[in-house]
């Protein structure tokens, strides 16, 4: 693997969510990412369907599937720690302590350990115990309360901001900042990674206008939450939609050059009460073309343009085309790894490995031979798949 990250061993403990998203980012930054599942129990339903193996979000990973209940399984897993420099799990708090895999065993195992945990509440608090979806998370947070229209219940923003930027890309700092200081000082240590706290931290910016008192508690009330005529997104006459989002006035002078808009009430960009006849101007003005025709009369400029696209459009758009945003893996677009680097650049890592794809060559890395293996594989204490 090529990256900034390559030489770095992660062990990551099998789960959903934000957890893997972490153990892509760093297999997409170069780092050797093994991932420790649970023997698969055959089960089909719609839920294990959706929840196994994403082909995207879990690339560039080896697998080995074990049986956790078994304490040589969870010696297998010690072993591949000892030579690890980073673990990332994402169960409740307690339940890897109760397998044995705590960051005391662990650190007796490894004292240069980066032992990173994500969970939905965090390792302490009242809520700790509780479960949760990123839903709740975000509800914690301020952030859900202020996203939507304000005769509607707030709108979820997808999973983006509990689970991967509130989560895994935390998880992902979080791990990355302590194995920086445990090269230098020789000790790991954990890493408590909390959706509701990354929710939190993302919506600094909005605590900090309110602070200031340029921020309304409030939904739809706000220039960056839909309120303002110039942030936000606009039906065009073929019913497909357009963003603008000029914030700074030489943006907002040159929408208005391009739009052909002279009236003087435009000029009162930030009084909070011509908002709603401004966006409704507008609306009507975006009406009149396609939103090609309004592509090729703002993309590219200065009016703080783009056009919204669905998921099928993105990868074709010449942007994102020229810079490879997007690549295509075995039949799946999906997005390229992320940030660039020029030095160490990234490349697409492998893509996800079937469950237990790769127990048998891990278990002779770690000095096991065949027999060992196979008599391990027959106590069913270790799986391997049928494809390897």
């Amino acid at each position: 693997m090529s990256g900034p990250l390559a030489g770095i061993t992660v062990i990551e403990l099998a789960g959903i969510g934000p957890a893997p998203f972490a153990g892509m980012m760093l297999a997409d930054m170069g780092a050797r990412v093994i991932r420790v599942d649970r023997i698969p129990s055959g089960g089909n339903s719609a839920l294990e369907s959706l929840m196994r193996n994403d082909g995207v979000v879990d690339r560039g990973r080896r697998s080995i599937a074990l049986n956790m209940k078994d304490p040589r399984a969870i010696e297998i897993v010690l072993e591949l720690i000892g030579r690890a420099d980073i673990l990332i799990e994402g169960f409740r708090p307690g339940v890897t302590e109760k397998l044995g895999l705590g960051p005391v065993a662990c650190h007796s195992r490894n004292r240069k350990l980066v032992y990173g945990r994500m969970t939905g509440w965090g390792q302490s608090g009242p809520l700790s115990q509780a479960a949760g979806h990123d839903l709740n998370y975000i509800a914690l947070s301020g952030a859900l309360h202020a996203m939507g229209p304000s005769d509607r219940p707030p709108s979820p923003p997808l999973n983006l901001v509990g689970d991967y930027g509130g989560g895994g890309m935390l998880l992902a700092l979080g791990v990355t900042a302590a194995l920086f200081e445990a090269q230098r000082s020789g000790q790991g240590q954990v890493v408590d990674a909390a959706m509701s706290d990354g929710a939190a931290v993302l919506m600094a910016a909005q605590y900090g206008l309110m602070g200031k008192g340029f921020w309304r508690d409030e939904r739809e009330s706000n220039f960056l939450d839909g309120s303002a005529h110039f942030y936000g997104n606009y039906e065009c006459a073929d019913g497909r939609y357009v963003s603008i989002g000029p914030i700074e006035p030489q943006f907002y002078r040159h929408l208005l050059e391009k739009c052909g808009i002279d009236d003087p009430q435009f000029a009162r960009q930030w009084e909070r009460s011509e908002w709603p006849a401004l966006k409704a101007r507008l609306a009507t003005l975006f009406r009149t073309r396609s939103r090609d025709e309004w592509c090729e009369l703002l993309e590219g400029s200065d009016a703080c343009f783009a056009p919204v696209l669905s998921m099928s459009e993105a990868p074709h758009h010449r942007h994102n085309v020229a810079r490879g945003t997007f690549v295509e893996s075995d039949g799946v677009v999906q997005p390229a790894p992320a940030p660039r680097f020029d030095r160490t650049a990234s490349e697409l890592p492998s893509p996800a490995p079937q469950v237990g794809q790769d127990s048998g060559e891990l278990l002779r890395e770690l000095g096991h031979d065949e027999a060992e293996v196979a008599q391990l594989v027959g106590a069913g204490v270790v799986y391997v798949s049928q494809a390897s």
